[in-house]
């Protein structure tokens, strides 16, 4: 990162994480939980609960669409994680609760879905990010996200399901095209020399294969077969599934899980609250599809977080490694 970039990304970011104003982490940060009423062999409730994401305190345009606030030069922007992840605790909470106003606002975020399904120049449609975003190598507007593709698809598959709408389900098989392309093809799809299969978050080159987002990308692969019974999604699950399995020693640390595989000198460790994540989304891929080695390391990395020594060595490590690349 170039020290302009790098002093943008501190003028942004310190206000984010130690001002008074809601930011984007008023959104993101909420508790990673599994969702214990959610279903794994038929579709139903979103897999993790979201509940707190369903009431987020704004801001919101004036069609009740969140925006998040990035602070500094960003300011405010939809991103389409979020406004997904938004629908998906709202429809959560209408299963449980049968509140109207709650079902009609995870169809508000079905019908934005739908609208801004976006061409790309390789001719697929994806749901960008229309700001720069600084990680390691910025993403540059317009910008898209296995994981926006993955949410996207998990939230039109249960509005189709509750409303039968045909606009719902063809928005989602255009989204899910792109998990059959490589990422230079336009996709989202990345296959390593081993033969493994990736689904990327941040479409970089070279690819760092972030966790949480591969997994939640994961997911909506599955909500898609669910709903479907399409065999390429089923193919493409079970071709993830194995990827995770071979890989998930990559991201232990031995103390703490890996953020991202992304070839550094200095790993990138995962925050707590993403090492968190980790440990609810491997609970939640156990859950799918019964893999013992999900349970093992959730569990693994589970004692590593409630170890006093472990947490500190975390934080240290994190410190270091943004200093040293951000």
């Amino acid at each position: 990162m170039s020290l302009a970039h790098r002093l943008n990304y501190y003028r942004r970011i310190f206000p984010a994480y130690l001002g008074r104003r809601n930011s984007h982490l008023t959104f993101w940060h909420d508790s990673p939980e599994i969702n214990l009423r959610s279903a794994a062999h038929k579709l139903g409730e979103y897999y993790m609960p979201f509940l707190e994401k369903a009431d987020y305190p704004g801001p919101y345009d004036a069609g009740g669409i969140p925006l998040l606030d990035y602070q500094g030069s960003l300011g405010r922007q939809y991103n389409p994680i979020a406004v997904a992840q938004f629908g998906l605790g709202n429809f959560n909470a209408f299963c449980r609760s049968g509140d109207l106003a709650r079902r009609q606002k995870f169809l508000g975020i079905a019908d934005w879905l739908v609208v801004n399904l976006e061409t790309n120049r390789a001719g697929l449609r994806v749901w960008n990010h229309h700001f720069n975003w600084e990680y390691r190598t910025t993403l540059r507007a317009p910008w898209h996200s296995a994981l926006a593709q993955g949410q996207g698809i998990s939230v039109l598959v249960r509005a189709y399901s509750e409303t039968q709408d045909s606009r719902y389900m063809e928005a989602a098989q255009y989204a899910f095209a792109a998990f059959q392309k490589e990422t230079g093809d336009g996709g989202v799809l990345h296959v390593d020399q081993r033969g493994d299969l990736w689904l990327e978050e941040y479409i970089v080159s070279p690819p760092t294969h972030i966790l949480n987002g591969f997994i939640w990308a994961m997911w909506g692969v599955y909500d898609y077969w669910l709903t479907t019974a399409d065999d390429a999604a089923r193919q493409l699950f079970a071709a993830t599934t194995a990827t995770l399995k071979r890989n998930l020693v990559s991201y232990d640390a031995g103390f703490w899980s890996l953020y991202e595989l992304a070839g550094t000198r200095l790993k990138m460790l995962a925050s707590p609250f993403y090492h968190r994540l980790h440990i609810a989304q491997l609970g939640v891929l156990h859950k799918l599809t019964g893999e013992e080695i999900f349970a093992r390391y959730a569990g693994k990395w589970s004692a590593y977080r409630y170890n006093f020594f472990n947490r500190n060595a975390a934080l240290a490590y994190k410190s270091a490694f943004k200093l040293l690349y951000y």
